[in-house]
C-alpha cells in the first residue's frame, strides 16, 4: 500500500513538473510574440547574418548542454538512496570509451565553432564596406553626455537623438566620443562598436526596410546613461531627401560655440536639429585630444561620474 502512495506521489510530481514547463514555455512564447527581441528581429543584412550567428552557435552548444543535464537527471534519479538496485561502478573513472567521447565531442565543437568564429569576424567586419543599390551614406557620430550627435558633412546638417538614412542605402558610421567610452547600438541593424575620445571607429550598417528602430548607447557611461537612447529610421530616398530639407528649416547653426554648449552634460535631450554644420567639426572633436592647438579652442570635456 505505502508503496502504490509513493507511486502516485511521484506520478503526480511529474504531472505538476510537465504543466508548469508548458505553462512558462506558452508564456514565454505568447510574451516574446508580443515583445520581439530586437537582436532576433533583424532589419538589415548585418543583423540577419548576426542572428544566424546566434542561432547556429546556440544549436552547437545543444549537442554538449542537452546530453549533460540529460545524464544528470538520468544519474540523479538512477543512483538515488532508494534504489538498491543501482549497480555500483567506481571503475568508470578510467572507462577509456567514456574518456575519449567527453573529451572528444567538446575538442571538435570547439574546432567548428572557431571556423565559424573566423570566417564571420571577417565577414561581419564593422569597417567593412557593405555592398547595395546605391551611393554610400556618410554619418559621423559623436557620443556626448548623455545624447548623441550626429553630423552628415555631405548634407551639411547635424541633429541630436534622431538619425535618418535611406533603406537600402549603406550607410558609413564614423564614430567618437567627447565624453567617457561609449557605445553606439542600433539592435535591429547590426552590433555596437565603441566610441572613444580622441579615436574614430567605424561601423557599416543598412536598413533591407522603411522602419523605425531604438538605438541606444550599449556602455554605462554615468548618471545619465539610462536615458541616453536615440531614434532611427530608415525612408525611402525622397522622404530622406524632404527630411534634410526640414532640417535645414532650422534655425539653429552648429559651429564650434554651438558644439560647446551642446557638449556639456544633459540627459532626456529631445530631438533637435541644425540647419549647418561647421566642416570639419568631427576631425576637431577628435584632434582636440591630440594637440591643445588642434581643435579650435574646444576643451575636453571631464569624464562624468557614474
Amino acid at each position: 500500500m505505502k508503496h502504490k502512495m509513493n507511486r502516485k506521489y511521484k506520478l503526480g510530481v511529474f504531472a505538476l513538473l510537465v504543466l508548469a514547463g508548458i505553462a512558462i514555455v506558452t508564456i514565454a512564447t505568447v510574451y516574446f510574440h508580443a515583445h520581439p527581441v530586437a537582436v532576433l528581429s533583424p532589419a538589415g543584412p548585418v543583423a540577419h547574418k548576426e542572428r544566424g550567428l546566434i542561432i547556429m552557435t546556440l544549436l552547437l552548444s545543444l549537442i554538449v548542454v542537452v546530453p549533460v543535464f540529460g545524464l544528470l537527471v538520468l544519474f540523479a534519479w538512477k543512483y538515488r538512496a532508494s534504489n538498491t538496485k543501482a549497480r555500483y561502478t567506481p571503475d568508470w573513472d578510467r572507462n577509456r570509451l567514456a574518456e575519449i567521447v567527453w573529451w572528444l565531442v567538446p575538442s571538435l565543437l570547439i574546432l567548428v565553432i572557431s571556423v565559424i568564429t573566423w570566417n564571420s569576424s571577417h565577414q561581419l567586419d564593422p569597417y567593412k564596406r557593405l555592398d547595395g543599390n546605391a551611393k554610400e551614406l556618410i554619418v559621423q557620430v559623436v557620443a556626448l553626455d548623455w545624447k548623441w550627435l550626429f553630423i552628415y558633412p555631405e548634407q551639411h546638417i547635424a541633429s541630436v537623438n534622431f538619425v535618418q538614412f535611406p533603406s537600402d542605402m549603406p550607410v558609413d558610421f564614423e564614430i567618437t566620443a567627447d565624453a567617457p567610452m561609449n557605445s553606439f547600438w542600433i539592435p535591429r541593424l547590426g552590433g555596437q562598436i565603441y566610441a572613444m575620445p580622441g579615436m574614430s571607429t567605424q561601423l557599416h550598417l543598412m536598413a533591407s526596410t522603411n522602419d523605425s528602430f531604438k538605438g541606444s548607447s550599449a556602455n554605462i557611461s554615468g548618471t545619465g546613461f539610462a536615458s541616453m537612447k536615440f531614434a532611427a529610421k530608415s525612408s525611402s530616398q525622397a522622404d530622406f531627401d524632404k527630411w534634410v530639407q526640414s532640417a535645414r528649416q532650422s534655425s539653429a547653426m552648429l559651429d564650434t560655440a554651438t558644439y560647446n554648449e551642446l557638449a556639456k552634460p544633459s540627459s532626456n535631450n529631445p530631438a533637435f536639429y541644425y540647419a549647418w554644420a561647421q566642416d570639419g567639426l568631427y576631425n576637431n572633436v577628435i584632434m582636440k585630444y591630440m594637440s591643445p592647438d588642434a581643435g579650435m579652442n574646444m576643451q575636453p570635456m571631464n569624464a562624468s561620474a557614474p
